[in-house]
């Protein structure tokens, strides 16, 4: 049975830290609060992660880099002991203050990672605040 990695964007502040029902838990959680918020610009307010203006501005923040290094650092280690182990679930989560734009991109980042990374793989996208 091939593992299946569950990766979730949250708000610290509306829906807390995802459950895990996979009935092993819980997995990782980051929290990306420190990382300067580009929610609290104004021509950034409305739109999201996924959006072409934020990830510009996130890929150009250092802080943000090093961020996704050290949970690349910690996370493939972790699915490459899972593989020969033969699990069949993991949960990455990522928080915010409100879900939208710093968690959301780090989920959408870690997403592209692992498929690249581990076609083996399979990932399911959860943007809870943006469903």
């Amino acid at each position: 049975m091939a593992l299946k990695v569950k990766i979730f964007s949250f708000s610290y502040k509306m829906s807390g830290i995802p459950e895990d029902n996979s009935g092993n838990g819980g997995g990782f959680v980051f929290d990306c609060r420190f990382i300067y918020n580009p929610g609290r610009l104004e021509e950034f307010g409305n739109l999201t992660g996924k959006d072409k203006e934020i990830i510009d501005f996130l890929d150009g923040k250092k802080s943000m880099q090093e961020f996704l290094e050290n949970v690349i650092a910690i996370i493939k280690p972790a699915i490459e002991n899972y593989l020969e182990r033969d699990f069949t679930d993991l949960m990455i989560s990522f928080g915010c203050t409100g879900g939208r734009h710093r968690s959301v991109y780090c989920a959408e980042k870690i997403n592209k990672y692992i498929n690249k990374t581990f076609p083996q793989v399979l990932t399911k996208l959860h943007h809870i605040e943006l469903q």
